[in-house]
């Protein structure tokens, strides 16, 4: 397996070299052969070659297994026209990655009021109200005149039919409950028509429970009893901020794991942002892209038929628990490790499993 890494900035070349750690570790111990080949991206690439994503980057990562992505200075990026291109939306786009799939879970030894859950978010990742996703040329946001914007958004059929597929298929596999969440009440014909789909595509998948809620309503029902959830499927916005909702009600954004999915291209990326407030402390949490990383082998072994990927994803997700659990871990999960310290134990639990 062939994996391009791109450290990105702030907290990024610290999280992702805990990961490639973690990753060489998994790739020895269950013989996945694994190869990392680590680009520059954002402000580094900016500085060495003009512009963040360096010309032939997008048919490298093209030809290679997957992708991880360490967080970006996204906001610090506004002028295409000089290089600033947001690295996140430039590989969604291309790779047409059109579902991104972020988990939630409890774990042992987190505290949590809450009670125990494991949901999943599955967002459409690729249009709605996201500015650079919705036009063919130009943007979606129109300035009428000084004191007045215009945002757009776009909702098509084929975007809302295979989110609700892939987030039907997951739901299969997993309890067999479905819940839409939308805002049709408001928003009539685009929301009306992802939640008409969603509904129509959910019944081609029999013995499926589906239910809906309106995405106000969702932010109390989810933090007032996520257990009730399973899989929850939305638009790109929506989706994007209750999926940072989850992430911290299972202890902290930290943990927020997530794939970026297309039919034939993956991407691996942490949740949360490149947090430059900390960056180059050895504080930040790299639970969340190395539980995103455990995600893309697991999508890898399933679309090659190797099942050993998938069972050295489990094991980098028990270890992760485990050092949770154990107080191996960063301050913000309990634990009093920095960055690094925490990658190495994950991968002392890890290559630490008797059998595997």
């Amino acid at each position: 397996m062939r994996m391009v890494v791109l450290p990105g900035d702030g907290i990024g070349p610290e999280i992702t070299k805990a990961t490639t750690h973690v990753l060489k570790a998994a790739s020895e111990h269950f013989q996945l052969g694994v190869t990392v080949e680590e680009h520059p991206v954002g402000h580094e690439s900016l500085k060495k070659f003009g512009t963040t994503v360096q010309p032939g980057l997008l048919e490298t990562v093209r030809s290679a297994d997957g992708l991880i992505l360490g967080p970006t200075a996204t906001f610090d990026f506004k002028d295409e026209q000089n290089g600033e291109i947001n690295p996140s939306k430039y590989f969604r786009k291309n790779l047409d990655l059109f579902a991104n799939v972020r988990p939630a879970r409890t774990y042992p030894g987190l505290r949590n009021p809450l009670g125990d859950f494991d949901l999943v978010v599955v967002r459409e990742n690729t249009e709605g109200f996201y500015a650079d996703r919705n036009m063919e040329q130009g943007n979606g946001e129109i300035l009428v005149t000084s004191d007045v914007v215009i945002s757009l958004r776009r909702i098509t059929r084929l975007c809302c039919e295979r989110i609700a597929k892939s987030a039907c298929q997951l739901a299969m596999r997993r309890k067999k409950h479905l819940t839409i969440v939308h805002k049709a009440n408001v928003l009539k014909i685009g929301d009306g028509m992802f939640l008409d789909i969603c509904r129509e595509t959910a019944k081609g998948f029999p013995g499926l429970v589906v239910d809906d809620i309106l995405v106000d309503a969702m932010m109390a029902h989810v933090v007032r009893n996520p257990a009730r959830f399973d899989v929850i499927v939305s638009t790109n916005m929506f989706g994007d901020i209750l999926s940072d909702l989850t992430a911290e009600l299972s202890g902290s954004l930290g943990l927020g794991g997530s794939l970026n999915v297309g039919v034939s291209h993956a991407m691996a990326q942490a949740a949360h942002g490149s947090a430059p407030d900390i960056a180059g402390r050895d504080v930040a949490n790299p639970f969340s892209l190395i539980l995103s990383m455990a995600l893309l082998l697991t999508w890898h072994g399933e679309r090659i038929g190797a099942p050993r990927f998938a069972e050295a994803a489990r094991a980098v997700e028990g270890a992760v628990a485990s050092a949770i659990e154990t107080g191996r871990a960063t301050t913000d999960v309990g634990g009093k490790l920095g960055t690094a310290a925490t990658g190495q134990a994950v991968v002392e639990i890890l290559t630490s499993a008797s059998s595997h």
